[in-house]
């Protein structure tokens, strides 16, 4: 299967798998057609806040953006918008009669209570899928939106700021980059290679973010479809069910230094073991099937169609033979990495899966024999402030986002890596929906880019207001055991203190609008963080309060890392004037 000659709009998302839904959706109300934010250059509700809010849930639910508008389901198996049509319709209504001294306040996808405040506060606050933490299961999570009193707001579904697959696009580039510069002193992979696995929701990026690092990628994955699709929608190069031909593609790409993506169809558990085989070991290796969940991960041995076949007719089984094919998984990339290969978990719970259905895979020490992600190669940025900041242009215009992608370029002129992404976003990323960018930025950045951005507006360089939020998963915002905030130094993994400050210091900073979401990619009862967004609207007023949020959103993340004992976050701290309490 050759590679595509045209870049299509991207339909990865209506691929996805949807739970069968017995939730009261209230249909009645859907509308023929999916929500479609405004372009326009003024706005319809009482400031730009709250118009801002409009906006961005009307534009997750875009049809080029929501898996599946109808059931109001953003992304992921079940991450929505609104609780049900007639939620919606209502916090629209809230919306374009709220005043600029009054905070809607939602509750799961509801509207609940609108406050008389001020100027200063928020405009709206959302609270998504929080419960005490005795009854934090997913069976009562399930009971309770089966009874329309919840929903599942996973992360930027629920909080309104969902960008459409360029966020896990660009997390999982500052990812290979930083692997890059931890293992290989460079910021370029040209001349290496990446093994690795899986193009379900999470995974499709690799291949991409892969070769927008310049490395050559080569990705199992079991379904020839979804592999063929990620080549039409230009992710991926070339397809093939033959692993020479795979590696002379990827030897040719190594030798000329030019970055390749190739998919290999067949179950990742064989290639890795076949790789073994033919001693040809990766520079790096990693892997994004669906472990977490065995019933979605596919055993080796038979056809994609055979095991779909098979896990209906016999879903024991199923689980039995995938549980086999975990532990001969990680089993394979331990070997790579004692070969040589840099090996790092990508936090589907592969490495607790295998060692739950007996590998050894713990050193002496007790630690996992190859590191997750986030230790490896994102938390020593979260030490200094850095995470995915993001922003979306209101007035609809894409000369609007390259105006801003040129200012960025123009104000980190030595951020190579950062050049090098907005250079490839612009040529390789779909726009869709309103147009929005994704990067990340380290503290004082972000504020320097607020500002920036906010400057843009004011003097019309830029048509309307612009949208800056971040993902959920920062510095400072996430508490998630399995994830995030694994094997933190001082044991402080669970301790969800720091995104309920989050929260807070937020509102009280000035934010546009904020969230607290419960379960987001780790599930119920395995995570809690928080969601922030500031409107520049080219005000003096918006200037204050962007420099107030974009510093004490970072500033407490790396004040988190501090308290935890993490040296690089206490001297960046020190050397950056950020104001922790003495001890």
């Amino acid at each position: 299967m050759n590679k595509s000659t045209s870049k299509e709009t991207s339909t990865r998302r209506k691929n996805s798998k949807t739970l069968p839904d017995k939730r009261p959706m209230v249909m009645g109300k859907c509308p023929k057609s999916a929500p479609r934010a405004s372009r326009a250059l003024k706005p319809k509700c009482c400031d730009w806040d709250v118009e801002a809010a409009l906006r961005m849930l009307q534009n997750n639910l875009d049809d080029d953006i929501a898996i599946d508008w109808k059931q109001l389901n953003v992304y992921g198996e079940a991450g929505r918008a609104a609780r049900n049509w007639k939620e919606y319709h209502r916090i629209v209504a809230e919306l374009k009669r709220l005043k600029s001294d009054q905070t809607l306040c939602i509750q799961s996808g509801k509207p609940v209570y609108v406050a008389e405040t001020h100027h200063g506060a928020p405009r709206v606050i959302i609270a998504n899928s929080n419960l005490v933490p005795s009854h934090a299961t997913q069976k009562t999570f399930d009971q309770l939106d089966l009874m329309g009193l919840m929903m599942d707001g996973q992360m930027t579904a629920g909080s309104w700021n969902y960008t459409g697959p360029q966020g896990i696009l660009q997390g999982t580039y500052e990812t290979f980059n930083a692997c890059a510069h931890k293992h290989f002193k460079t910021s370029s992979l040209a001349g290496k290679w990446i093994f690795t696995s899986g193009l379900g929701y999470a995974g499709e990026a690799q291949p991409l973010a892969g070769t927008m690092n310049e490395a050559c990628v080569l990705i199992a994955e079991v379904n020839a479809e979804e592999a063929q699709q990620q080549v039409n929608d230009g992710y991926l190069n070339w397809v093939t069910d033959s692993l020479d031909t795979a590696l002379e593609w990827i030897d040719k790409g190594i030798r000329e230094k030019k970055p390749i993506s190739v998919c290999i169809v067949e179950n990742a558990a064989t290639v890795a073991r076949e790789l073994l085989k033919r001693k040809r070991i990766p520079d790096i290796v990693t892997d994004q099937t669906p472990a977490h969940d065995l019933m979605e991960y596919i055993p080796e041995g038979k056809s994609y169609s055979w095991n779909l076949w098979f896990r209906d007719k016999d879903p024991e089984e199923y689980l039995e033979r995938s549980k086999a094919t975990v532990v001969k998984h990680a089993r394979a990339l331990m070997e790579l990495q004692k070969k040589g290969a840099v090996v790092f978990d990508y936090g589907n719970q592969l490495r607790e899966q295998a060692e739950r259905y007996g590998l050894s895979i713990r050193n002496k020490d007790g630690s996992f024999a190859y590191p997750g992600f986030i230790e490896g190669y994102i938390r020593p940025l979260f030490c200094q402030g850095q995470g995915a900041l993001h922003w979306t242009v209101l007035s609809g215009l894409k000369k609007d986002l390259f105006t801003i992608d040129k200012a960025l370029i123009k104000a980190f002129p030595k951020n190579t890596a950062l050049k090098r992404w907005i250079e490839k976003a612009q040529n390789q990323v779909d726009i869709l929906g309103l147009p929005s960018r994704v990067c990340w930025l380290g503290y004082r950045e972000r504020v320097k880019m607020g500002l920036i951005i906010n400057q843009l507006v004011k003097s019309g360089k830029v048509a309307a207001p612009v949208v800056i939020g971040r993902d959920h998963i920062d510095c400072g915002s996430i508490a998630s055991p399995s994830r995030e905030t694994s094997n933190m130094l001082d044991g402080s993994d669970a301790v969800a203190d720091w995104p309920l400050l989050n929260f807070s210091l937020n509102a009280v900073s000035g934010a546009s609008w904020v969230s607290f979401h419960h379960g987001g990619e780790a599930g119920i009862g395995k995570s809690l963080h928080t969601g922030m967004i500031i409107v520049a609207d080219g005000t003096r007023d918006k200037e204050i309060r962007i420099e107030r949020v974009l510093t004490n959103d970072p500033g407490l993340g790396i004040a988190r890392h501090a308290d935890a004992g993490y040296s690089k976050a206490k001297k960046f701290a020190a050397k950056n004037k950020i104001n922790l309490p003495k001890r």
